[in-house]
């Protein structure tokens, strides 16, 4: 895992097309602005993490 420093209004790019910049600290919460192709798509953890087991339960077959 690359861990980075930033403050806010900084940025970070990945791979010439995702641009992830620190918008806000406050506290122990970090809020983040994500500039991204459409085709890109974007989930936080336990979103993606549920949509994972929704498509593992349809793609299991019924017993």
């Amino acid at each position: 895992m690359l861990v980075l420093s930033r403050r806010p209004n900084e940025s970070i790019v990945i791979n010439d097309k995702i641009v992830i910049t620190v918008i806000e600290i406050r506290g122990d919460k970090v809020r983040l602005g994500i500039e991204a192709p459409r085709d890109v798509p974007i989930h936080r953890s336990e979103v993606y993490e549920a949509i994972l087991k929704s498509s593992e339960a349809v793609d299991e077959p019924a017993k």
